[in-house]
């Protein structure tokens, strides 16, 4: 199993590290593999609410016993259920690899900001479609964008701070 969770992981820094050459001006080579794990998760994230608002749920609530779900707030967890662990295995083992954290810790703090993204996901949503009337899938899109830069700042600074710097294989 360890080779094939090693084989993954170097074949998507090797893809990642492939285009940091067209970016290495711009960015460190961190940075660009946040943005590129964080762009393909974070498109995969947007496709998943789309199909889930329009083909899963049918822009219908959600009822499930106890509580109602609109159907925009249904997408948002349906896709989060998928691009949760997913994201954090692009963060634990291509982004922050030398972050020097067990992984119990680094696990722990990453569902504390996920928690955080979740709610703020959820926040922005509700203002955006309940609240101004916005189109769902549009919303989802500019939630994302706010959300991402805020996760990116918690993660590079507090989550998963290097003690080290990384070089271009991790």
């Amino acid at each position: 199993m360890r080779k094939i969770h090693q084989g993954i992981r170097r074949s998507i820094i090797s893809i990642i590290d492939l285009f940091y050459p067209l970016f290495n001006s711009f960015f460190s080579i961190q940075t660009f593999r946040y943005a590129a794990c964080g762009g393909v998760n974070t498109l995969l994230d947007i496709a998943l609410f789309a199909v889930s608002y329009h083909f899963v749920v049918k822009k219908d609530d959600m009822d499930l016993g106890l509580i109602t779900l609109s159907p925009h707030i249904a997408a948002l967890l349906l896709g989060f259920c998928v691009s949760l662990p997913i994201g954090y295995y692009l963060n634990r083992y291509v982004v922050f690899q030398q972050s020097g954290l067990r992984r119990r810790s680094q696990l722990l703090r990453f569902l504390s900001v996920v928690i955080m993204c979740i709610s703020l996901n959820y926040l922005l949503l509700k203002i955006f479609v309940d609240g101004l009337g916005w189109y769902a899938t549009p919303s989802k899109v500019l939630t994302t964008i706010l959300v991402a830069a805020f996760s990116y700042l918690i993660q590079t600074y507090i989550l998963f701070k290097n003690k080290q710097p990384i070089d271009a294989m991790g």
